[in-house]
């Protein structure tokens, strides 16, 4: 499969643009950063540049445009190794490509070609937002662009969503389909979400998104299952912790269990794990359940580079430990890439990610700096309860139905934040603040080296 991401804001910008009012044609061009794995293709926009009408030859059915606006762009493709995007409007709302769009494309390809081997992309843009787009290989056609996928406030996909048949065959989802109709629940039997961290919050995320007819569920989870664990993680029984079965590895069997056609897989690894990243950017979507500031920092790095929408998962419980309990609450985020971060939201800070890459790497130097009073001491083991952890995987997985299917009376931008206080009996919902300025430049760029321009993942590779 072959899928072109592209952010909500880099969508809004290309209506206005490409349909200004007139009708007439208009043209963009642009940078892809690549990813994605052996039987899954991913085109993430980068970079997008506009041809100013007034240098075009603009006609309701074709338009000619000044191609030198290209040769900046071919020299940063050719260094970064990234894809050469072209749209264009069809102001009538043709869904397919022209005669006309033939001939300008094998044209314009073939020379980028010469400049930047390998597959580079044209689109359309229709006036209700849909596009399409195909593969282009030194100006022939290798083949159409499988799935579009608009990340924002709200989600929209086009393309590689399963069989109307297949989808009104199966059984178990009948009350989605009242509930959301066949649109949406055709969405879901063709999303692939990422779940990071399967425990407490991530074991209730996956079973949800399974029984709302999800198509592929990937887990990442290097940890396995203790008796500690038998108290909150849905599936896991006695027997996984005598034998300290991976806790991915015990998901994947209880949901393919429940006999609903999921397609699970699995990396029992750490999220920085090469492996990991490659996998999760496949996705479409990804949820981070993890209580590690580092990991969630890492999962924010993928969720920029590939143009992923991420929602995180973070539960607080105030106890004494002798059951005396000062405050419960969650924490239900929902992060665009070039948006606000985890950072810049203050969940953690550069304090804390240093601190918890001191005990990971060493610890003995980690406790000195403790003792000196140079770091804050990592909170290791903390209270948990499983009807608390699942009341807040409830809302996450719900904000990814709100995201697909909007049902609220409110913008989905006014949710950008969700606070659950149970001690008060209320929810708080927060706009996203300001965009993280080190973060923002790096959407869409994809595959580079170090990966993720990040030397801790380098290592681990």
């Amino acid at each position: 499969m072959d899928t072109l991401r592209i952010t909500g804001r880099q969508h809004s910008q290309l209506m206005a643009h490409l349909h200004d009012g007139t009708g007439l044609e208009a043209v963009a061009v642009g940078l892809c950063g690549r990813g994605g794995t052996s039987d899954r293709h991913l085109f993430v926009l980068h970079h997008l540049v506009e041809i100013p009408h007034s240098l075009c030859n603009r006609q309701i059915d074709s338009i000619t445009w000044p191609t030198r606006s290209l040769r900046n762009l071919l020299a940063q493709a050719a260094h970064d190794r990234l894809a050469v995007i072209k749209f264009h409007s069809h102001g009538g709302g043709a869904r397919f490509f022209s005669t006309r769009d033939d001939t300008s494309d094998a044209e314009l390809y073939a020379a980028v070609g010469l400049k930047v081997p390998g597959e580079h992309l044209s689109a359309v843009l229709l006036p209700n937002g849909e596009i399409f787009a195909r593969r282009l290989t030194a100006g022939s056609v290798s083949g159409p662009v499988d799935r579009i996928s608009i990340v924002g406030d709200d989600l929209a996909f086009w393309g590689g969503a399963g069989a109307e048949d297949d989808v009104r065959t199966r059984d178990f989802d009948v009350r989605h389909r009242q509930a959301f109709g066949e649109r949406t629940t055709r969405i879901l039997s063709s999303l692939s979400v990422a779940v990071v961290g399967v425990s407490g919050t991530g074991s209730p995320t996956v079973e949800m998104l399974a029984r709302l007819g999800v198509g592929r569920i990937v887990l990442v989870e290097f940890d396995v299952v203790e008796d500690k664990n038998l108290n909150r993680i849905w599936g896991a029984k006695r027997i996984h912790a005598e034998e300290k079965v991976n806790k991915a590895r015990m998901m994947k069997a209880h949901i393919e269990s429940l006999g609903l056609g999921t397609i699970v897989e699995i990396v029992p690894n750490r999220i920085d794990d090469p492996g990991s990243v490659r996998l999760v950017s496949t996705c479409d979507a990804v949820f981070g359940c993890m209580d590690s500031v580092e990991g969630r920092d890492i999962l924010n790095r993928i969720a920029t580079f590939y143009s992923l929408p991420y929602i995180d998962i973070g539960v607080r419980l105030d106890a004494d430990g002798e059951g005396g309990m000062a405050s419960i609450s969650a924490g239900i985020h929902y992060l665009v890439p070039g948006g606000s971060s985890l950072r810049s939201r203050g969940v953690y800070t550069d304090a804390d990610l240093h601190a918890e890459y001191l005990y990971r790497t060493d610890p003995v130097f980690y406790e000195d700096q403790v003792r000196r009073g140079y770091i804050k001491g990592v909170n290791v083991e903390r209270p948990a309860v499983i009807s608390i952890n699942t009341a807040a995987a409830a809302f996450a997985v719900n904000e990814l139905l709100a995201r697909l299917h909007p049902f609220r009376t409110r913008s989905n931008g006014d949710f950008a934040i969700q606070k659950i206080l149970f001690s008060h009996g209320r929810t708080a919902p927060r706009e996203a603040g300001e965009p993280d300025d080190l973060l923002a430049p790096l959407v869409g760029r994809g595959d580079c080296i170090p990966l993720l321009m990040s030397p801790r993942i380098s290592e681990a590779a």
